[in-house]
């Protein structure tokens, strides 16, 4: 075994008191973050002595996973299978919560109450997450540590992000609901709910989130993020003439399987998704999609419009979304997958499945009520929470509030409604 291997391999048996295990398995993977740094990991898989994998393939009780970040040989993961530990003299927390602090900031780094503070604790298990000066932050991170009736460790992870002190741009938070009415109006959508109890569509107003600048009012959209790797904004609606008739594309099967040697690994290389995406990328990407759709939608020119390009591991995904106005709450979406050497499409997925399901719920009724109306019912419903966002222009965190509400306004009868009802 490579010596730098080894290290690690003792290192985690007799931190994690593994003397009645044996190393099964080891493997390395690596991982972009949202600020697009590779890091690399090592997984060693320790089954209990005298067990060997399941007849399926999973592995045994007790088995240890753990898992340390190779570039900072900090700890990322220990996971004991089932929650049963055959470990001795390992991790225990006979102190109590404050001793988890401690070791967790041992492990880790971070410091408790500037990076990261408990969220959520019960008599086995303490939740944390990654916080700016007592205010949540957006990519964020998130540490677990659970144990067992004798406090023995039996579950820690630590994933997300933590930012250092660089990365954020502090300032006194003093966004407010007055201040920001002009847009709280402005995100104010009528949208279809999908009722699959009641069998029906529910035309209801709500506030659509969105993240407020603190320091100038300007918007930030709320989005759900993505994996690490190099995006790229494009805006170009397809169009073409002539569909293409007498051609047949065949989906290639997706293999995400990375093969990584210990010297990209431990000189921490940067992956592939870290790439830049040149116009000449984005030219090439853009006619390989257009040719798909000429192929598989060819009623569908200029329907259709490339909203970005984004490094995944091993492609290149573009991103197509309709110019049709939805009033649905999942908009229709194409992902295609291509591949970034030979520039050629391989794969794409296509959500209108998920759109069909909403054909055999009852239309909306009427609608009785106006926007205007409905924000009157819902603006002292609103919430606007400070959040620490990342700005992928300023490379930092920047401060804004979260414009959200957890109401809306039935359209049909102006009754105010809890969204999390409406499933």
């Amino acid at each position: 075994m490579d010596s730098r291997i080894q290290a690690f391999v003792d290192q985690a048996q007799i931190t994690f008191g593994l003397v009645n295990y044996y190393l099964h398995h080891h493997s390395l993977w690596r991982n972009v973050n949202h600020f697009n740094e590779t890091s690399y990991t090592l997984c060693l898989e320790w089954f209990p002595n005298g067990t060997e994998s399941d007849e399926d393939g999973s592995n045994p009780e007790g088995t240890a996973s753990i898992e340390y970040n190779v570039n900072t040989g900090k700890l990322n993961n220990a996971i004991f299978v089932m929650g049963e530990t055959y470990a001795q003299d390992g991790i225990t927390f006979n102190g109590g919560t404050e001793e988890v602090i401690k070791w967790i900031e041992q492990e880790t780094g971070l410091t408790h109450n500037k990076q990261f503070q408990i969220h959520k604790e019960t008599e086995n298990e303490i939740e944390f997450r990654s916080f700016i000066d007592n205010i949540p932050i957006s990519p964020s991170g998130m540490i677990e540590v659970k144990w067992n009736d004798k406090r023995q460790l039996t579950f820690f992870s630590f994933h997300g992000e933590f930012p250092a002190s660089d990365r954020v741009k502090l300032e006194t938070y003093n966004l407010s609901l007055e201040k920001a009415e002009h847009i709280a109006k402005e995100q104010m959508r009528r949208l279809e709910y999908p009722s699959f109890e009641q069998k029906k569509l529910f035309a209801v107003y709500g506030v659509e989130e969105i993240y407020i600048r603190n320091r100038d009012l300007t918007t930030k959209p709320f989005e759900m993020l993505q994996d690490g790797g190099t995006t790229k904004k494009v805006n170009h609606i397809l169009r073409w003439d002539e569909p293409i008739s007498n051609a047949f594309f065949e989906r290639e099967e997706i293999d995400l399987q990375e093969e990584i040697t210990l010297d990209e690994a431990f000189s921490c290389t940067p992956s592939p998704p870290t790439l830049p995406i040149t116009e000449e990328d984005e030219k090439s990407c853009v006619r390989s999609v257009e040719r798909l759709l000429r192929q598989e939608y060819p009623e569908d020119s200029g329907k259709w419009r490339v909203t970005n390009l984004h490094r995944d591991k091993k492609f290149l995904v573009a991103t197509l979304r309709t110019d049709q106005h939805e009033t649905r709450v999942f908009e229709r979406k194409l992902s295609i997958l291509v591949d970034p050497n030979s520039i050629d499409v391989v794969n794409y997925i296509d959500n209108q499945f998920m759109l069909e399901m909403y054909d055999s719920l009852e239309a909306p009724g009427n609608v009785t009520v106006t926007q205007e109306e409905a924000y009157e019912k819902l603006k002292d419903l609103l919430e606007l929470k400070p959040f620490y966002v990342y700005d992928d222009e300023e490379k930092q965190y920047i401060l804004c509030g979260k414009l959200d509400c957890h109401h809306g306004v039935n359209a049909e009868t102006s009754e105010v409604v809890l969204l999390d009802d409406l499933g």
